[in-house]
């Protein structure tokens, strides 16, 4: 036994630090070393000694039993619990945060983490407040610098003496870590000694003893008398002096204190100790909560103890206001500790076996230990000596140690003793904690705290801890700290439960715990008996620790670092994800319920990362964080070539979203063909009944430019898929110029409402001004009318709508006057045409173009030739002759000119943000087109451009290219300053032709001309808002 003592450890085992020098292995501990004398020395504390008299006092034996048995049931409850967790696997340094963040993530782990670190440190704290209470109460009063009787001094004593004893214990652990491991052996020593001493004394003095006499004036107890501490000091004549101003006359009471006048014949001197055969166990049975600043008597409730304000005299007084639940509070502390053995596992011989063991043994003894003892105590000590908190009526002595065998002192320095080496175990433990989570890089504010000394020690987590600790102190009394103990490890030990129980309810197949006596509803009702006591404890204290614990998961979420650690917080979420699906209807949902969940397909440049990022900036302003958003992207290959590119693509995008702090879900696709593969995903993506409702495609800049029209063929084929997929459609134009996250928009946002798409058009821009960006806008809706038409009436039955839709906008009805067809309409139009036959004659094959030998152009000289084209069609239409086109292909160039103008060739998309979309446009019909160069054909004829010369525009073109015309100078006149133009998307054309297709590209650059930002919108064929709630 001397040698199990002698190789004794209490030191928490420090974190792993890669940068310290690798130390030699030690012996590894059994059960005995490892686990129960920790766990023992732990929860055995200074509540121990100089509160569970008073709890079985003010309570009784009956409620005393109840507040002991409660909070033993909660660590037994959690021993359990923490031996299932603990056998699961290997727990290095960081013990009970290892498992909690290991079972239930980072984000609660770090909370709880956190939680149970102050509780630690502030536990150190409680352990120096009982030491010098213990000093200057019980052992040396005359150290005292002021009156130690008035309690506001007694309390500026503690403070002073508590600061001095918390730098010499710092600097102990400082410099002296081997040391706090001599002393915890002392300690243990003292501890164990201590206990049994009373418990012997108790039997010994089984029939009371004279040692210790109390003094009672009626109900009321009486301070001990300094001078004088015999039965005469309690005599009435005696007393007079205290309550009388006049001398002693028993037949003139009128100048005496008003209680000691009516009791004057009634002083009692009795036992304080009266022992087990005394019966006294029955004046024990029930609870009397004196309320603070009343008298101290046998019965709490009676007419003696009210303080009816006319002095205090010798009487003692009740120095705070108790009852059951803040009782539950300031005993809590003494039954933690049940985590000293996992802190433990790496220096255990066989942790498996010895951790359930040791602490649910050590639970037992010391459970037995605090019942056996409250009832030991009330069948022994008198009903005012137990209510005595502090001893004044027998003269300043521990009420426990008077009860102790052979000496009082034994308990007394033994108390001292051990709690001043459990205030060192704490100062050496927490520090170690917070180094274990700095190093978990879960919270980057922590990161300096996870470096070591030179030795190994966590030096800069002792110092954030001695600052902890010494906020403890300042707050000076014993009783205020213990509650704020109590919610820490309470909210600690009630997530320990909590992992335990998810654990076993979800069943994942890494729970395989060695330890098989533990079941989910003994975790559940851990965690039940956590939650009722902390709010029984004190309310306020619990929603304090609840909303710490909230923000630093918060704090974890957005900051912290990502881990993966296989916990069971992900497990619930796939099964909450799976159970959610599985209830979610197949097809759309209700219209109330609709939101826009967002299908992105993105374009990467040559360097896979993303061409537009500002689509991924839009998805966000118009989620707001809510429902749900896919970016995918389509590798044109072979996927089992492509897969590099592919993983590299995702990185890519992922980088982006991170940038953004945009939450997301990112598909890469590798196909042969991009339409087929994006029609393909439009189909497929999704689980359930959540599938995205609404694509996001980007428009094709540049696509005048391509010989192919390969782009405005994807962009046309994938608006054709959406609307056969039943999706709405989303087209932001000038992408590159809306605003970013951190930009405020001021300014109005118009939606130009033409046709109805069952009022996606009236919720985009609302959805939009919930984000902080577009907040500041105001929205004004405009609705296209003929003349015909009610314009007043429309306007009305408009405003109408949206006061039942709840949107607040502004309403105008723009009036469209017919006109004739201008000339620059037949310019455009002639133009469109002129190109599409020019562009179908350089599609053809080599083969082809050999064979025809008529169309081929040279470098800029046959761009030169088709611009002259344009001009000349446009002189023929009525109009003066020195006015040209407005619409270019080749920006003339004088020859001077020439050698220091470079050629202007710039896709739209590519352009800065200095530049504005109309200088971009004018760059954009100013670039040359690409057209692949044929090596062996023949010159251009001047016969192959009469054909394009002898074109005449079609009517039907020439109608729908006056409507976009006539369309967009309304929305430029009306809406030239909006910040954001909402308009509908026309519909592609039925007869799918390249030529028709590149008129339809046409007509919608023709209708967004003029402006910055324009979001068009086509509705997915169903109702998005209503009226009704």
């Amino acid at each position: 036994m001397v040698h199990t003592l002698a190789n004794y450890n209490a030191i928490i085992p420090s974190a792993t630090d890669h940068d310290q020098k690798p130390v030699r292995p030690q012996n590894k501990l059994g059960t005995m070393l490892g686990v129960f004398l920790p766990c023992i020395q732990n929860i055995f504390g200074v509540i121990l000694f100089i509160r569970l008299t008073w709890i079985v006092g003010t309570a009784g034996a009956l409620e005393a039993f109840m507040v002991v048995f409660m909070c033993c049931c909660v660590t037994m409850l959690t021993s359990i619990s923490m031996s299932a967790i603990a056998t699961n696997g290997v727990v290095p340094g960081g013990g009970s945060y290892f498992m909690i963040s290991r079972a239930l993530g980072p984000e609660f782990g770090g909370a709880v983490g956190i939680l149970f670190y102050l509780g630690t440190t502030f536990a150190s704290a409680m352990y120096i407040i009982g030491a010098i209470e213990i000093l200057l109460l019980y052992i040396e009063p005359r150290i005292a610098i002021s009156d130690i009787s008035n309690e506001s001094s007694k309390f500026d004593n503690f403070r002073l003496y508590g600061t001095i004893l918390l730098f010499c214990m710092a600097t102990i652990v400082f410099f002296g870590v081997k040391f706090v491991n001599i002393f915890a052996t002392l300690a243990l020593v003292c501890v164990l000694g201590s206990i049994a001493s009373v418990y012997v004394g108790i039997f010994v003095n089984a029939g009371g003893s004279d040692a210790l006499m109390t003094c009672r004036l009626g109900e009321r107890l009486l301070r001990e008398n300094e001078n004088n501490k015999s039965a005469a000091a309690c005599s009435p004549e005696f007393l007079w002096d205290e309550y009388c101003q006049t001398p002693y006359d028993q037949k003139n009471l009128t100048t005496c204190y008003y209680y000691f006048a009516a009791h004057y014949n009634n002083t009692h001197y009795e036992r304080g100790v009266a022992g087990i055969a005394s019966g006294v166990f029955q004046r024990n049975l029930y609870s009397r909560y004196p309320r603070k600043d009343n008298y101290i008597t046998e019965n709490g409730s009676s007419v003696a103890a009210k303080n009816l304000g006319k002095g205090e005299y010798n009487q003692i007084m009740a120095d705070i206001t108790t009852s059951f639940t803040v009782l539950i509070g300031i005993f809590f502390p003494s039954v933690t500790g049940i985590m000293a053995g996992s802190n433990r596992s790496g220096d255990l011989a066989d942790a498996q076996k010895s951790i359930p063991i040791g602490t649910i043994c050590a639970v037992l003894v010391t459970s037995t230990v605090y019942l056996s003892g409250v009832m030991f105590f009330a069948a022994t000590l008198s009903p005012l000596l137990l209510l005595d908190k502090f001893g004044e009526s027998v003269g300043k002595q521990m009420v426990v140690s008077q009860v102790a065998w052979p000496h009082p002192m034994v308990v007394t320095i033994g108390s001292l003793l051990s709690t001043v080496g459990a205030g060192l175990q704490s100062l050496t433990g927490a520090p170690r904690l917070l180094q274990a989570i700095a190093q978990d890089n879960i919270l980057p504010i922590l990161d300096p705290l996870g470096k070591s000394s030179k030795r190994g020690e966590p030096v800069r987590a002792l110092l954030v801890t001695v600052f902890i600790s010494e906020v403890g102190i300042l707050i000076g009394n014993l009783d205020e700290i213990t509650p704020i103990i109590t919610m820490f490890f309470l909210m600690c030990y009630g997530f320990v439960n909590l992992a335990c129980a998810l654990q076993t309810l979800l069943r994942t197949p890494n729970w395989r715990p060695r330890f098989k006596y533990y079941h989910w509803v003994l975790s559940f009702l851990g965690l039940s008996l956590c939650i009722t006591v902390m709010f029984m404890t004190s309310w306020y204290y619990a929603l304090v620790a609840m909303v710490i614990a909230l923000l630093i998961y918060k704090y974890i979420e957005f900051r912290g670092a990502e881990k993966e650690w296989g916990d069971g917080i992900r497990g619930l979420a796939l099964s909450a994800a799976r159970f959610s699906l599985l209830r979610l209807e197949e097809g759309p949902p209700h219209t109330k319920n609709w939101r826009p969940q967002l299908l992105i397909f993105a374009k990467l440049d040559s360097e896979l990362n993303l061409k537009y990022p500002k689509l991924i900036t839009f998805a966000s302003q118009l989620k707001a964080g809510k429902g749900l958003t896919m970016i995918t992207t389509v590798l044109e290959g072979e996927f089992s070539k492509t897969y590099g590119e592919a993983q590299a693509a995702r990185l890519s995008i992922r980088k982006e979203l991170d940038r953004e702090k945009t939450k997301a879900f990112i598909d890469v696709l590798v196909g042969k063909s991009v339409i087929e593969a994006i029609n393909h995903f439009m189909q497929t993506a999704g689980m359930g009944g959540l599938r995205p409702n609404t694509v996001v495609l980007g428009w094709p800049y540049g696509w005048r430019h391509q010989a192919d029209a390969k782009a405005h063929r994807v962009f046309l084929e994938s608006v054709r898929n959406t609307s056969a997929n039943k999706m709405a459609l989303l087209v932001p134009k000038g992408i590159n110029f809306f605003p970013t996250n951190n930009e405020k928009v001021v300014g109005n946002i118009d939606i130009w409402w033409i046709v109805h798409d069952g009022g996606l058009l009236m919720l985009l821009p609302f959805l939009l001004k919930q984000s902080r960006t577009w907040k500041g806008c105001k929205m004004r809706i405009f609705t296209v009318a003929q003349m015909e038409d009610n314009s007043i009436q429309i306007k009305k039955d408009l405003k109408t709508f949206l006061y039942h839709l709840r949107i607040e906008a502004e309403v105008d009805v723009v009036e469209m006057h017919d006109s004739d067809i201008s000339a620059y309409t037949y310019e455009r139009t002639l133009m469109m045409e002129q190109r599409n036959q020019m562009l179908q004659e350089m599609r053809l094959s080599r083969k082809e173009r050999n064979s025809v030998r008529g169309l081929q152009f040279d470098d800029l000289s046959a761009l030169a030739q088709v611009q002259d084209i344009v001009d000349k069609s446009f002189k023929g239409v009525d109009s003066p002759p020195a006015r040209n086109s407005k619409v270019h292909f080749l920006e003339r160039v004088l020859p001077e000119e020439a050698a220091v103008t470079p050629d202007i060739s710039v896709d739209l998309a590519d352009g800065t943000g200095s530049r504005s979309p109309s200088q971009e446009r004018k760059e954009e019909s100013a670039a040359p087109v690409d057209v692949e160069p044929a090596g062996d054909a023949a010159p251009a004829t001047k016969d192959g451009f009469k054909k394009l010369l002898d074109i005449k525009p079609d009517k039907a073109n020439v109608r729908r290219m006056h409507t976009a015309v006539k369309l967009n100078e309304v929305i430029v006149s009306k809406s030239h300053d909006a910040q954001l133009v909402i308009v509908n998307l026309p519909g592609p054309p039925k007869l799918q032709s390249a030529k028709n297709d590149s008129n339809y590209m046409e007509f919608l650059e023709v209708l967004t001309e003029g402006l910055d930002r324009v979001l068009m919108v086509r509705g997915g064929g169903r109702e998005v808002i209503t009226i009704y709630s």
